[in-house]
């Protein structure tokens, strides 16, 4: 524990710790900032009034009533991947709750429903399903994400001041449509119960590796790429990714089926020729391999970077005038950095299934992101943050639409950031927030705000 001097609020936290070590630091603990608040992007600084690490639901409980009492807002920490660290505070003078200690598992193997601690991070809810049933979930790449802020895009769960709830579909059914993607605004998710299902059988991994001269010389193949994603037919067995990079471009691919009906999609007709795609039957090794794809642009690094994102329907993708435009000022710009990603993500099909208004989520309609980063070592310039922004100018210049963003790509310069990730469902998570958070005690400066009332 550190050794700030008393006051209310840390002798109340001090209190529900009760001689535990590692259990809460306060600012002049010699390790604060490198290993307790540990921010994921070094170029946003950031101070807690104080990091805790709970044991328990109840310890979780304890501490939010410590905050209530002394007027301080929460933030809870599942991973520590939010790029503007607001999974560290935020902003200065809140009260961290660092979930790493929620690492709790079990399954049932009558119903397969999976318990998982909050602050379980995807690699260990692999493994874990893998060791118990060779069972498996659908999420991302990355490992070192944790669970809380992947399943709600924002980390956070069913505690509203201090009192444990449980939310589904039956109880709390309206915390449960927040939690499921604007939980940032809501509470702290101890734990998670989800349906699991066998893990695939065959996966066939593809990759097609390129360089050239100029990005310019891009446009053709990322034509064909997003010619490819937005076909309305595309078979849901398959995933890509485009990635742009300063020596060249990369596209991904996985497919869930056989190397035969992978060729009976006629996908692989439709992409640009690579290398040999590679037909694997053990599903760890899948997720091994699409982390270490990950690994080129999200790593478990802690650097300075600036990242912008957009999102995309059917009627907003780039037209071909716009990918000329954007590969044009890629190369005439002064980058700052030789470590950037423009990276393209398909999304929709099974997705855009499930109505707009069922959870908090409201980019069901869309079929297609696109994230720009932008790395210093050691430091960020402005050249870079520039051209990061610069990226998401031009693609926004082509577009008659007013695009948005998905909240889990965090990015503290937008005006309205609520509308940008809610949109349609945010009048909704507003009157929600005002019966279970009314105070707002769990905070951001981009989670949803309450309602206000006449």
């Amino acid at each position: 524990m550190g050794q700030t001097p008393s006051t209310p609020l840390s002798d109340c936290l001090n209190a529900v710790c009760n001689g535990r070590n590692d259990c809460v630091a306060f600012p002049d603990h010699p390790l604060y900032q490198a290993s307790w608040v540990n921010r994921y992007n070094l170029d946003i600084p950031v101070e807690p009034i104080a990091v805790t690490r709970p044991d328990n639901a109840q310890d979780v409980s304890n501490f939010i009533k410590c905050a209530v009492a002394n007027n301080v807002k929460v933030q809870p920490k599942s991973g520590g991947h939010s790029y503007a660290n607001y999974g560290v505070g935020g902003q200065d003078g809140e009260l961290v709750i660092d979930l790493v200690n929620l690492q709790d598992f079990s399954i049932d193997t009558n119903t397969w429903q999976a318990s998982i601690g909050g602050g379980t991070r995807l690699s260990d809810v692999t493994n874990k399903l893998h060791k118990n049933g060779k069972r498996a979930i659908s999420h991302g790449t990355c490992p070192g994400v944790g669970i809380g802020g992947h399943a709600t895009i924002g980390g956070l769960g069913p505690s509203s001041h201090g009192s444990i709830k449980r939310a589904s579909e039956k109880e709390n059914s309206d915390l449960f449509f927040a939690l499921k993607g604007a939980g940032a605004g809501f509470g702290v998710i101890t734990e998670f119960v989800v349906k699991t299902h066998p893990e695939p059988g065959n996966v066939v991994q593809y990759s097609f590796s390129l360089t050239f001269s100029k990005h310019s010389d891009l446009v053709p193949v990322f034509q064909q790429w997003q010619d490819l994603i937005s076909d309305p037919n595309l078979d849901r067995r398959f995933g890509t990714e485009f990635v742009m990079h300063e020596l060249g471009a990369i596209i991904t691919a996985t497919f869930y089926g056989t190397e035969e009906e992978w060729k009976a999609t006629g996908i692989p007709d439709k992409i640009p020729v690579g290398n040999v795609s590679v037909v694997v039957d053990d599903w760890l090794a899948v997720i091994a391999q699409q982390a270490e794809d990950a690994a080129l642009w999200i790593s478990e690094l802690r650097v300075a970077f600036t990242a912008k994102s957009l999102a995309f329907r059917p009627d907003e993708l780039l037209s071909p005038d716009t990918i000329s435009t954007l590969m044009n000022y890629i190369d005439d710009a002064k980058r700052g950095t030789l470590i950037w990603f423009l990276i393209f993500d398909a999304t929709g099909g099974a997705i855009s299934d499930v109505p707009m208004n069922a959870t908090a989520y409201s980019h069901r309609d869309k079929i297609m992101f696109a994230q720009g980063y932008g790395v210093g070592i050691p430091t960020l310039n402005q050249n870079t943050k520039d051209f990061v922004s610069g990226i998401m100018t031009t693609i926004k210049s082509g577009s008659a639409q007013t695009l948005t963003t998905y909240p889990g790509y965090v990015d503290p310069s937008l005006t309205d950031a609520q509308a940008s990730y809610w949109g349609p469902n945010l009048d909704a998570l507003g009157v929600i927030k005002s019966k279970w958070d009314p105070n707002d005690l769990f905070h951001n400066p981009q989670s949803v705000r309450p309602a206000e009332t006449d």
